[in-house]
């Protein structure tokens, strides 16, 4: 199994920082109580120095979905999503404790964090344009086919794990009680996103091997090394 993106992305959006952690042994009954009160009042912090969409990581994915002929103020990147949303109601449901961990280390960096299921994904995972014969999954249930051409998280079965890059993840991979191993893939397009990737990425390890008792596998991509394979 292998993940990537394709040559096209690379080329359209040579800013692009993706950061990769496997983790195996991933179970329901972990506690990140402690991990969520601090990432939660790192994102407040931030948020009290101004609006969400003033920030340098927003601003670069409004930029790119104006690029790929979307509406930033239509479709957020998962991250705008969850700050604006954290920044209404002062905190987020709790779903799963990988989930709530990663979506608090999404809005501490306000860096989209996505989070895939394996056992669920059929021979590779690519972040490439879709022909529109792919099939989505959304959370509901409900299956519906991308736009030719839109960027997708797309499988070796003809799945589409996610929409519209960092705006919606399909529900056919999400993480649930059941799940044991996933790829978590975080993705910036900021001036400082090299460093910020990277940091975010050693953070999540920590917390992951603090929480699960596991030994996650980290990696930073990019035009020179742009495929991660295990």
């Amino acid at each position: 199994m292998h993940f990537q993106h394709e040559s096209a992305i690379w080329r359209d959006f040579p800013e692009l920082v993706p950061g990769t952690i496997l983790a195996e042994g991933i179970t329901p009954d972990a506690v990140v109580d402690g991990p969520l009160l601090a990432h939660h009042a790192a994102a407040a912090e931030r948020l009290a120095g101004g609006a969400e969409s003033e920030l340098p990581e927003i601003r670069a994915w409004r930029r790119a979905f104006s690029r790929m002929g979307l509406k930033p103020t239509q479709y957020r990147c998962a991250s705008e999503s969850l700050l604006r949303r954290f920044k209404k109601e002062g905190a987020l449901p709790r779903i799963h404790p990988l989930i709530d961990l990663c979506n608090a280390v999404s809005l501490a960096f306000a860096i989209p964090v996505a989070v895939f299921d394996l056992a669920r994904v059929e021979g590779f995972l690519e972040v490439r344009h879709a022909s529109g014969e792919e099939e989505y999954v959304t959370l509901a249930g409900q299956a519906e086919h991308p736009e030719p051409g839109e960027v997708i998280f797309a499988d070796g079965g003809g799945h589409a794990h996610a929409r519209r890059w960092t705006n919606r993840q399909s529900g056919l991979s999400a993480v649930r009680g059941t799940t044991a191993s996933v790829l978590i893939v975080a993705e910036a397009l900021h001036p400082t996103a090299a460093e910020d990737v990277r940091k975010l990425t050693e953070v999540l390890c920590g917390e992951l091997s603090t929480a699960w008792g596991i030994t996650p596998a980290a990696a930073v991509l990019g035009p020179a090394s742009p495929r991660l394979d295990f």
